[in-house]
């Protein structure tokens, strides 16, 4: 398994006080979440696995003497003749086998990663982003301020997911420098550097769009959660 980024207490701590200096010049409630990973890939295992014991009945009818020089070789050499049904019981083993091996290899995350097609991470990252933000922010905030800061570090992706009032304001885009800077530093194993500036850069947006009213409520955590 890809090696887990460390948060210290004082990375938490450092997080939080970001978050409560963003939030003394806007409305806006920003929440921020770090989780080692959004989604395990099963499917993904299984559909490499399967491949691989497909290509091997593919391969067979391309190179049917190398089968059968194995199946000599299974049999110490001795040369005899294979009926359909040994045959056929031989070949589906094999590929059951096959199935199993690649299963157990793909146990590996950094592999089973690696072998994720990118927009599939970026659709199960945000999909998760999403799933946490409806939990704990949307619709927490009288003025419907609240926005999800989510990195999730084995994907080395990140999400913002804002809640209605701030939608409705700022465009998805605007979101992309904070987003490109928490990825940077967590590249450079980083991960605390990258959340504050993605919270700066957030709170500069909601400062701008949602300023500081007088007696607005503090309705949000401002302390990093880790899952």
């Amino acid at each position: 398994m890809a090696r887990t980024i460390q948060l210290s207490a004082e990375d938490h701590r450092r997080i939080s006080d970001a978050v409560s200096n963003a939030e003394r010049h806007s409305d806006g409630e920003i929440v921020t979440i770090v989780s080692e990973l959004s989604d395990h890939y099963q499917d993904i295992s299984s559909r490499w696995a399967a491949a691989m014991a497909l290509l091997f009945l593919i391969a067979l009818p391309i190179a049917p003497g190398f089968w059968r020089g194995a199946m000599e070789l299974v049999s110490s050499g001795w040369s005899q003749d294979y009926s359909p049904a040994a045959l056929l019981t031989a070949i589906a083993a094999t590929a059951v086998f096959l199935y199993f091996v690649a299963t157990l290899m793909l146990e590996n995350m950094n592999l089973r990663l690696f072998l994720t097609p990118p927009n599939v991470k970026e659709d199960r990252v945000r999909a998760r982003a999403v799933q946490l933000f409806r939990v704990g922010t949307e619709s927490r905030t009288d003025g419907r301020t609240g926005i999800l800061l989510y990195l999730s570090t084995m994907e080395h992706r990140a999400e913002i997911v804002a809640d209605s009032a701030i939608a409705d304001k700022v465009e998805p885009a605007r979101w992309a420098e904070a987003m490109a800077a928490l990825i940077d530093q967590v590249k450079e194993d980083r991960p605390a550097e990258g959340m504050i500036a993605a919270v700066e850069q957030v709170g500069a947006i909601l400062a701008e769009h949602f300023p500081k009213s007088e007696g607005n409520p503090n309705e949000l955590p401002d302390r990093l959660i880790e899952l």
